[in-house]
């Protein structure tokens, strides 16, 4: 299972990117998208969307459920990656590339608590 050590994760296995002038890029971790199996439908939010800490932001269905990715942080969806809507293998063939989904812009800082580091998030997940 790949935990990159350069992300931040959520007890929820999204991951966050940070990508600067206030902007953090989101997706599922490898973890969960194993767990969810083959994902066949990505459900994004619009951009302009406001977004409130836990609000769902994303709906992934898989063959075996549906899973929801929810907002770590209160902001604004700055972005989508609409290839995980045509394409939503994306999400399990390559989560913390081609797979992201959404890039939030922060209402606030990015708050540091509540967020887990790789070794965190290991510890997590095993």
């Amino acid at each position: 299972m790949e935990i990159p050590d350069d992300l931040l994760y959520t007890e929820e296995h999204e991951w966050i990117r940070n990508v600067g002038d206030g902007l953090v890029r989101i997706g599922i971790t490898d973890y969960a998208q194993d767990q969810l199996g083959d994902v066949v439908y990505v459900e994004l939010p619009e951009v302009g969307k406001d977004v409130a800490k836990d609000d769902v932001l994303v709906e992934v269905e898989s063959t075996k459920s549906v899973g929801e990715v929810y907002a770590p942080f209160a902001g604004k969806v700055n972005d989508v990656n609409q290839a995980t809507s045509a394409s939503p293998e994306l999400v399990n063939q390559s989560p913390y590339e081609d797979g992201w989904l959404v890039v939030l812009s922060l209402a606030d800082e990015m708050p540091a608590d509540g967020l887990l580091d790789a070794a965190g998030y290991r510890d997590l997940t095993e």
